[in-house]
């Protein structure tokens, strides 16, 4: 009977524990120059375009070849049926991925040049599938969510005329019933802050 009362003791405490904060935010990376911005919308994103400039520019270092003209100039996110504005401009290359039902991006990752701009980036599904654009070259940063089961919600940072210059990742989980989807209010807190 003791044994009975401490478990359901215990079961109950467990039960009071408050809940983790359902959202995270992956420090912005890159030079931080320029404009900012902060991705919005309604619902799930389901889509992504982003922009790549190709100078087609070679340096030579060392005896080695590497091209480190190359960057992110812009990019856009659809919430729902809905493209949100290109932040950044719309560069030379376009890559484009549309999410299948129940696809979400948990993963943020590429390299950026301390100096100006994010030079490659790559976003990754739950369902294996990538994007990538831009060149990989310059310093690594990978960002991904501190909760399990969260998703990208909202891209952040700054850009100049050129291109993107800073980037961060906001995680959350969405609210498939219609209720709390809404990114305008955190990116205007990012904006704000």
């Amino acid at each position: 009977m003791f044994l009975i009362l401490v478990v359901t003791m215990f079961l109950a405490g467990c039960l009071a524990l408050p809940i983790k904060d359902p959202y995270s935010y992956s420090s912005a990376v890159g030079q931080g120059g320029g404009t900012p911005f902060a991705s919005y919308g309604e619902g799930r994103i389901t889509g992504v375009r982003v922009w790549e400039t190709n100078n087609n520019y070679y340096y030579y270092y060392y005896y080695y070849n590497y091209n480190s003209n190359n960057y992110i100039s812009g990019f856009q996110l659809r919430y729902g049926n809905t493209w949100s504005p290109v932040f950044g401009n719309e560069g030379s290359v376009k890559q484009v991925m549309e999410l299948f039902n129940d696809e979400a991006i948990v993963e943020v990752s590429g390299k950026y040049n301390p100096a100006d701009y994010i030079c490659y980036l790559v976003l990754t599904t739950n369902m294996g599938r990538t994007l990538s654009a831009g060149m990989p070259n310059q310093i690594s940063f990978n960002f991904y969510p501190t909760n399990m089961g969260n998703e990208l919600r909202i891209l952040s940072g700054r850009f100049n005329g050129a291109g993107i210059t800073s980037i961060g990742a906001h995680w959350g989980l969405v609210d498939m019933e219609g209720a709390g989807n809404s990114t305008l209010e955190t990116a205007l807190e990012t904006l704000i802050s």
